[in-house]
């Protein structure tokens, strides 16, 4: 059956009232089921021993009991099903929507609309839309992470960059955002631009938590995320420049930024892509920071894509105290982190795809990044995993 009329049908049962509005629309039924088959091991504390009271959480690194099994198991890798569509208004304006839902097709169940899901306008001027979804800050992963792979499953770049497995009130960045307006330009000569803002004006769901007097309606009237980006593209280069301000989501009330700026340049036999990052956080104490910079290639082989990744997260810096930690950011020496990924992505048809993989990231002595998806791990613990998964878009 054709997929828009299965669309339709679709909506006119969840709203029954609307089905005569539905059917003048275009609208389109879409998904992704992306599955894969994990092995993956990492130091932690160990489940199965009664730890002594001098073991320090989280983050041990001594007088704690720890094990490092090899885990099996599946994984649904930001799998969605979503209808999205639009209609025309004249005079070249179009209304446009999305619904998107996140599905966890490894287990059992979703929640609706929990990925990004909108409504805006758009026109010769540029896109304006209001809802829940990801920020500027994301658009560069596909310019330097694993986008064969679709950023997603234990081969993901931002289990250091962006401290993306941590949340906005733990230090993270690069996430799909609440209460949110965003615009994008048209492209022009190349060139593009974005802004975004998240007004967080409402606690649940958000990751805030009361500020240290107690108030969360403070944080409700003077929290919010505030984002921008630029791009350029032309033929084989690719660049764009983005930045995220998060003012006072964090329990202390206090501020956090990030930038990041990454090119890539296709030679034919071989596309090169590079990514540098600063995170800069308040604290106490001073500011903390950290600098990363990563480097990859995607080179065609045979029908299919390899992809090869190195990136390096520097030791905490700044004023901030020795130990001040922010998510798995920390201040000092033995601090830093290496992480390795390789892949190879072989297309079945237009729709359907296969890859494996390997990733690796080796901890210095005193932090613990995990893989994105886990296991937690000690300090000083590398995570690794082997992958192989499946992905089929509808």
């Amino acid at each position: 059956m054709n997929k828009k009329l299965v669309a339709i049908a679709v909506a006119g049962m969840l709203a029954a009232p609307l089905a005569a509005e539905a059917q003048t629309a275009n609208v389109t039924l879409y998904g992704r089921l992306n599955l894969s088959l994990e092995a993956v091991s990492g130091r932690g504390l160990d489940p199965g021993a009664t730890q002594p009271a001098t073991c320090v959480t989280p983050g041990p690194n001594v007088n704690c009991r720890t094990s490092d099994p090899t885990v099996y198991r599946v994984q649904s890798n930001s799998s969605r099903f979503g209808l999205r569509g639009s209609e025309s208004l004249g005079r070249g304006l179009t209304a446009i929507f999305q619904i998107e839902s996140g599905v966890q097709a490894d287990a059992v169940g979703g929640v609706l609309a929990s990925r990004d899901t909108f409504v805006g306008l758009q026109g010769a001027w540029g896109t304006v839309k209001i809802g829940h979804f990801l920020a500027p800050y994301d658009d560069v992963t596909p310019i330097f992470g694993n986008a064969p792979t679709f950023n997603t499953s234990i081969l993901s770049t931002g289990n250091v960059w962006s401290q993306g497995t941590r949340s906005k009130a733990d230090g993270g960045f690069d996430s799909r955002l609440g209460n949110s307006v965003r615009y994008d330009s048209p492209r022009v000569a190349g060139f593009a631009g974005s802004v975004m803002l998240s007004t967080r004006d409402a606690t649940v769901g958000q990751g805030l938590t009361a500020s240290a007097n107690g108030s969360v309606a403070e944080e409700k009237r003077h929290a919010y995320v505030l984002g921008a980006g630029g791009y350029y593209t032309n033929g084989p280069v690719n660049v764009a420049l983005v930045w995220e301000h998060n003012q006072k989501l964090r329990a202390a009330q206090l501020d956090d930024d990030a930038v990041s700026i990454a090119a890539s340049y296709n030679f034919g036999v071989v596309e090169i892509g590079g990514v540098y990052e600063r995170l800069d956080y308040d604290t106490a104490t001073g500011n903390l920071k950290r600098d990363y910079w990563g480097i990859r290639a995607t080179a065609p082989i045979g029908p299919g894509t390899l992809y090869a990744f190195y990136g390096h997260a520097g030791d905490g810096k700044g004023g901030a105290a020795n130990g001040t930690t922010i998510g798995n950011l920390v201040k000092g020496g033995g601090t830093g982190a290496d992480q390795w990924s390789v892949s190879y992505t072989y297309p079945l048809s237009k729709r359907t795809i296969t890859y494996v993989g390997y990733h690796r990231t080796e901890n210095d002595s005193r932090v613990n990044y995990p893989l994105s998806g886990g296991p937690a791990v000690v300090n000083g613990g590398n995570p690794s995993g082997f992958i192989v998964g499946m992905v089929h878009n509808f």
